[in-house]
């Protein structure tokens, strides 16, 4: 085994503040996040999970922990995730993502907001928290991640997020709730690309995309000087074929108003998709805005890969991590349950030897130490 199967995460997470009294240390810090963790990647949800977790791990847990005074009681977990500043978790949480992985050059990175459906409290009017990450999409990682202030929305916790991140070289994605002049501006700042969705709510925007792009369907796309690509896709009693169009033709671009308020925009693009199953045939169409220039084939790529936050991120921390019914709502608990969880997934992600999905894989860690350990290597530097 493994001296310190956890070395990386001990030396990041031990820059979090400890907020108990000396006298009430029985138990040390990181050996509290390190049991957390174990017991997520192993299908614990709460609490007493973890305490249970650990009970039934002392002794293999005591092999690379201190335990000191043995495995703290669920009320010691929850006080302490409680109290820990969440500010400071999720630093350490994204200072550990960026110093273990490399995060390559033309990264797709996806920004999308989930809301903590079991964290309100409706007597105390009190919402549920929402959180906003980012997810990328090659490494199959969370980066980062960020509460919305109660009193906020989405449009201003994207920028702060931005702020916390090294996304030079990427491609940043996000919905038409992040389609903001800020936060196109923020992007660019960063060293990133964009490409992000233009709908209804964006108004001159989208009728002049719309328009743009619609007097070419009209003439059948005939004098049109437009990049295209097609993909189709087979299987499960369905087609889906996507064609994308794309454009960086400045007497394209010189027709929408107020073009200059958005930084580095170089193209604009227009996506639909038509589905065929069991007969029945249903069409979409999309608008996208993009600092690229046009390259249809591969912002079709990126517009296809946003959608991997919600179905390997979003979906998976709610079906096999059961996130939605979770109940924690005190303090800064639901915060930091969120990160320690984020944590157990791209751990999970990484680990690629094991056959089936991340539920699969909680059973066979809980099962098998060794396979944990497998798991665990993933929070290491690489060699």
């Amino acid at each position: 085994m493994p001296k310190k199967p956890l070395e990386a995460i001990e030396e990041h997470f031990s820059k979090v503040t400890d907020p108990r009294k000396d006298r009430t240390k029985d138990h040390k810090l990181i050996d509290i996040i390190a049991i957390a963790i174990c017991a997520i990647i192993c299908g614990a949800e709460g609490w007493t999970d973890m305490e249970n977790y650990g009970n039934s791990k002392v002794l293999w847990l005591k092999s690379f922990l201190e335990l000191p005074n043995g495995i703290p009681s669920h009320d010691t977990f929850g006080r302490v995730f409680g109290r820990i500043d969440a500010e400071q978790f999720q630093k350490a949480f994204w200072e550990w993502v960026w110093a273990v992985n490399d995060i390559v050059q033309g990264q797709i990175v996806n920004i999308d907001g989930k809301c903590l459906r079991g964290s309100d409290e409706q007597r105390l009017g009190k919402r549920a928290i929402y959180m906003v990450s980012a997810w990328a999409a090659e490494n199959e990682i969370v980066l980062g991640q960020r509460k919305v202030d109660e009193k906020s929305n989405e449009i201003t916790a994207i920028p702060e997020l931005l702020k916390i991140l090294d996304l030079s070289g990427c491609i940043v994605t996000i919905d038409a709730m992040g389609t903001q002049t800020a936060i196109a501006k923020a992007i660019q700042e960063a060293d990133a690309d964009y490409v992000l969705s233009v709908k209804e709510n964006q108004g001159h925007l989208f009728e002049d995309i719309s328009v743009l792009f619609g007097v070419d369907q009209e003439q059948n796309f005939k004098y049109a000087s437009l990049d295209y690509h097609k993909t189709v896709n087979k299987g499960h009693g369905r087609i889906e074929a996507r064609e994308c169009w794309s454009t960086s033709n400045p007497e394209y671009l010189n027709l929408i108003r107020n073009l200059h308020n958005w930084a580095g925009l170089k193209s604009i693009v227009m996506v639909v998709s038509t589905r065929i199953i069991a007969g029945k045939q249903s069409k979409d169409t999309r608008y996208y805005i993009s600092s690229l220039e046009s390259n249809a084939e591969r912002i079709l790529q990126v517009v296809r890969r946003h959608w991997a936050i919600e179905n390997e991120l979003h979906w998976v921390l709610d079906v096999a991590l059961n996130e939605d019914r979770s109940r924690v709502r005190k303090d800064h608990s639901p915060e930091n349950l969120a990160v320690l969880r984020h944590i157990a997934l791209n751990l999970l992600k990484q680990e690629k030897t094991a056959k089936g999905g991340i539920h699969a894989k909680q059973l066979q860690a809980a099962w098998k130490d060794d396979y944990l350990l497998k798991i665990l290597a993933a929070a290491n530097y690489r060699p």
